[in-house]
C-alpha cells in the first residue's frame, strides 16, 4: 500500500482524537502517501477544541465548522461523511485517511472500499473491532505518540506468535523459509490492525528475531527470510 505518489484525503473527527497526537498522525500517514487534503471536523464556537485550533493554524489543517444543532457528535458523524462522498466522487484520490475511534465511520470505510480505493484507520485502542476490520489498515495512535511518552498498554511479543504461524502457512513456499515481506503482507492483509510496534518493537523484523520460535536469516536479493524452529 505505500507509495509516496499516492494521493490521500485526511478527515479527522476532533470530538473524537486529542490535537496533541495531530502532527504524529501526519507524519505517519506520509508513510503511505501524499496527504493532500486535510480537513478537521467539529463546532469550533464551544471551548471543547480549543486545543484543536491552535494546532489546525500550525499544521495548515482545514477546519471544518459544524454547529451542535442536535447533538454535537451526530453533526461531526454526519458533516464528515457528507464531505467524505463528495470527494470520493471527485475522482482526485488514490484513497482516505480517516482519524477517528468511532465506529459509526464503519459504513462510510466500507463504501470507500467498494469503489475501489484504500481506506487508512487510524483511532486509539477502544476502536471498534468492526472499524477496525473495514479499514485496509488500522493504525493505534497508541503505537505512534511521542516516542518518549511512556509506552503504557503495550501485549508481550509472544502474543503476535499465532498471527505469525498462520501468516507463514497460507505463505506459498518451496522451502522451509519463507519471505519476511511476504509474511507482514499476510499479516495486514488478515488483521488490519497488525503492527510491531503493538508488541514493543519498531520492526517486524525486530519481533520475529525477538521470539525463540523462530529463525531470521539473509536470502537472496538480501531480503530477509524466516523459518520455524520447531
Amino acid at each position: 500500500m505505500p507509495d509516496p505518489s499516492s494521493l490521500y484525503a485526511v478527515l479527522i473527527d476532533a470530538d473524537n482524537v486529542s490535537s496533541s497526537h495531530a502532527e504524529a498522525i501526519l507524519k505517519e500517514i506520509t508513510q503511505f502517501g501524499e496527504p493532500a487534503l486535510r480537513r478537521v471536523y467539529g463546532d469550533w464556537s464551544t471551548g471543547h477544541l480549543a486545543g484543536w485550533k491552535k494546532t489546525a493554524a500550525e499544521l495548515g489543517l482545514v477546519q471544518r465548522q459544524l454547529p451542535s444543532n442536535t447533538t454535537g457528535k451526530n453533526a461531526t458523524d454526519i458533516g464528515l461523511v457528507i464531505d467524505a462522498m463528495d470527494i470520493l466522487h471527485s475522482g482526485r484520490f488514490d484513497g482516505f485517511v480517516l482519524v477517528s475511534s468511532d465506529s459509526d465511520f464503519t459504513a462510510l470505510a466500507s463504501r470507500i472500499r467498494e469503489q475501489g480505493l484504500a481506506v487508512i484507520g487510524i483511532g486509539e485502542a477502544k476502536t471498534p473491532v468492526s472499524l477496525r476490520n473495514t479499514c485496509n489498515r488500522f493504525v493505534l495512535i497508541e503505537n505512534i505518540a511521542e516516542e518518549d511518552a511512556p509506552q503504557t498498554g503495550k501485549r508481550k511479543p509472544t502474543e503476535a506468535v499465532p498471527l505469525i504461524r498462520r501468516a507463514m502457512d497460507a505463505v506459498d513456499q518451496e522451502s522451509d523459509w519463507v519471505g519476511l515481506g511476504a509474511i507482514g503482507q499476510k499479516l495486514v492483509a488478515d488483521n488490519p490492525d497488525f503492527d510491531p510496534r503493538t508488541y514493543g518493537k519498531k520492526k517486524l523484523s525486530d519481533l520475529v528475531g525477538s521470539l525463540k520460535l523462530f529463525e531470521l536469516r539473509r536470502g537472496s536479493g538480501n531480503h530477509m527470510e524466516v523459518r520455524r524452529k520447531d
